[in-house]
């Protein structure tokens, strides 16, 4: 079985890669680029976006990634898992118009996924989602983080806009910084 004898392999190469990968990827001033994109996207709409950047998955995503896909039924990957973990973690879900929405980018992997709170998902589909993560991926491949993830977030700022736009008490309810694990 391939995916048996590559993932000892797979385990190695998140563990090996340092943290300050991530950073040089994400150095600061990108981070307060991509930070000013979400606060102004954010005062169109009353969604909420929170980014997560980060090198290897930590070793306890590894070991325990492959698991149920909370209710669906359908295993899921350790990426997709750490994503659904930081989703909860963050607090993401927990806005009052159940829009939040999270980008998560996994280095190591050069893997996207997105979590989105069941306000905007209900409204918007997994197809939109999967619309904004291909591109989003493709610009990672190629090293245009900012690129990508300006565009990701026109997207959902979007769609945010239409379902849940802004209001005269439009309260921010996250930061508005990238975390960079």
């Amino acid at each position: 079985m391939p995916g048996k004898t590559l993932r000892p392999l797979r385990i190695l190469r998140h563990l090996l890669v340092p943290d300050w990968w991530v950073r040089r990827a994400f150095p600061a001033a990108l981070v307060a680029r991509i930070e000013a994109a979400v606060a102004a996207s954010e005062r169109r709409h009353r969604g909420e976006l929170r980014i997560v950047a980060e090198a290897g998955l930590p070793l306890a995503s590894l070991l325990g990634g492959e698991r149920g896909n909370q209710g669906a039924g359908q295993a899921t990957d350790a990426v997709r898992a750490r994503a659904i973990d930081l989703f909860a973690a963050l607090r993401v879900w927990d806005t009052a118009g159940n829009s939040g929405v999270l980008i998560y980018l996994q280095l190591v992997d050069r893997r996207v996924e997105i979590v989105a709170d069941r306000g905007i998902d209900a409204c918007v589909g997994s197809a939109f989602w999967r619309d904004v993560c291909v591109p989003l991926e493709t610009a990672l491949h190629a090293g245009d983080f900012e690129g990508g993830l300006l565009a990701a977030i026109e997207r959902i700022e979007a769609a945010l806009i239409t379902h849940f736009p802004a209001r005269a008490d439009n309260l921010n309810e996250l930061p508005d910084r990238p975390l960079v694990l």
